[in-house]
């Protein structure tokens, strides 16, 4: 019989990629489920009972780590994270499988490999005693999600002054090569900041990426307009050109 497996992330574009890019690199698995959160991967786990998960580390309510816990070592793992540095030592030690979104397809096909080589040798069992490995993890987990400062304030040079401007004023930031367009109701200026930067900063629940090299403030927007081909356009308080949204980040804003 072909190995099972199932996929959990909480970001469903994510999901589909890693599926796709499974089908490609290994024919022969079957993807029996995929789930949103990992109390739903739990769940599908004890309905499907997969050779294989894939974990993302970070979900919300029981993430990735709390959810291989209630696995205990009746599949194969591998974990799913967004960090390259996040916990490599720990995934290494523990004998873990690991992969880093965005996912890299030579990496990736490392993984399917080692995989299959346990899958194909008569009653191997899953990995190594994890208990400590998952403990590390969730501790480094903690840490990682721990509140950090939010930005209040831009400091910005306007012509020969420099603005402190609210971060609540802002309607959207856009980068350039070397700088990032902050734009408010009062006007425009660069900062040296980058969109990676700035997301690190400003409250994920008041600012939102729309484009690799974009981030609108929430708040400020007064509708949204849903075209054909999956394409979408933010309209701003007081502003009449509108804010186009990219593929990637379209689900953000399918509600609205």
């Amino acid at each position: 019989m072909n190995p099972t497996a199932l996929i959990a992330d909480d970001e469903p574009l994510l999901r589909e990629r890693l599926a796709s890019h499974l089908t490609r690199l290994w024919p022969g698995l079957q993807v029996v489920a995929q789930a949103r959160n990992g109390r739903e991967a739990v769940e599908l786990f004890e309905q499907h009972a997969p050779q294989v998960v894939f974990l993302d580390v970070h979900m919300p309510g029981m993430n990735g780590v709390e959810a291989a816990r209630c696995m205990d070592r009746r599949t194969h793992l591998v974990f799913v994270t967004a960090f390259e540095n996040y916990a490599i030592e720990a995934f290494r030690q523990g004998a873990i499988d690991y992969i880093v979104k965005p996912f890299d397809e030579p990496r990736l096909l490392d993984t399917v490999q080692r995989l299959q080589a346990r899958l194909g040798q008569i009653g191997a069992a899953p990995q190594a005693p994890l208990d400590t490995v998952l403990e590390r993890l969730a501790i480094e987990l903690r840490q990682r999600l721990a509140p950090a400062p939010r930005l209040g304030f831009i400091k910005a040079s306007v012509g020969a002054t420099v603005r402190m401007i609210p971060v609540d004023e802002v309607q959207y930031f856009r980068s350039d090569t070397k700088y990032t367009l902050v734009v408010w109701p009062g006007g425009e200026a660069l900062i040296r900041k980058t969109i990676r930067e700035l997301a690190d900063e400003l409250d994920p629940e008041q600012f939102a990426q729309v484009h690799r090299s974009a981030i609108v403030n929430l708040r400020q927007i007064s509708h949204v307009h849903h075209g054909g081909n999956e394409t979408a356009e933010l309209h701003l308080k007081g502003r009449t050109e509108p804010l186009p949204v990219s593929r990637s980040y379209l689900h953000l804003f399918r509600q609205m």
